[in-house]
């Protein structure tokens, strides 16, 4: 991946307000040529203890990847305000942007 993208999506990610969720696909458009998959790729990249709010991303159905960070992840969005429904979705007025 392109150093250049690679800051444009931290640099997008770094942005998610708290008690918001974005999409792997709305942060892809966000920037110039990446792709969900390539979005993924740079979150699971991050270094630990980097501080970002890589838990703010979720797939474009609304749910928590499927991922050893899920948990985690789920937790952090519920201590955020950001409640997940039955089927695992995050609201769709909490997305950003």
């Amino acid at each position: 991946m392109k150093s250049a993208l690679r800051e444009q999506i931290l640099t997008i990610l770094a942005a998610i307000p708290s008690g918001r969720v974005t999409t792997y696909g709305r942060i892809a458009a966000m920037t110039e040529g990446g792709t969900p998959r390539l979005v993924a790729r740079a979150l699971r990249d991050l270094p630990k203890g980097h501080g970002l709010p890589w838990f703010r991303v979720i797939t474009a159905s609304r749910k928590l990847a499927d991922h050893p960070g899920a948990a985690e992840q789920r937790d952090r969005l519920a201590a955020e305000g950001v409640m997940l429904d039955a089927r695992g979705r995050a609201p769709t007025e909490r997305l950003w942007p």
